[in-house]
């Protein structure tokens, strides 16, 4: 077994190609082959957002504090809040981070194949991001 304390590992900036505005990345876990799965604490701040990405299987997001965005390609953006699970499935493209006033942190899980577990893509432009919510209602991207 392997205990990892809290506080024992570095956070570290959300890197700019990757990331618009503050967001703060709490690594968790993320052990050695053959296991896949690795698994951080990311928080951003107002304003703050991921690019557009897409993980090769998937990824699972577990809202812990705030009030955050979310959009798959194609669909309305949503509002997700803390207690809020994310599934986001293989290839789907999407962005998540914190709503224009408020910050948001969620746990976000994610399995590598072939040793890559995203494919990072263009920024999301602010008006992607300003975007009318849409019905939040079922969550399912």
């Amino acid at each position: 077994m392997e205990l990892k304390r809290a506080g024992s590992q570095a956070s570290m900036k959300g890197p700019e190609q990757y990331f618009t505005g503050t967001v703060r990345i709490d690594p968790l876990n993320a052990p050695a082959a053959p296991a896949r799965v690795s698994c951080a604490s990311v928080t951003f701040e107002p304003g703050a957002r991921s690019a557009w990405h897409t993980h090769p299987l998937g990824q699972t997001l577990i809202v812990t504090a705030g009030c955050g965005w979310t959009q798959c390609e194609g669909e309305a953006k949503v509002e997700i809040r803390a207690g809020d699970v994310i599934w986001c499935p293989p290839g789907h493209k999407h962005w998540h981070g914190a709503t224009a006033t408020t910050s948001m942190t969620h746990i976000a899980i994610q399995e590598a194949l072939d040793g890559v577990n995203v494919v990072w893509m263009d920024k999301v432009s602010d008006q992607d991001y300003m975007s009318p919510l849409g019905d939040s209602s079922s969550h399912e991207h």
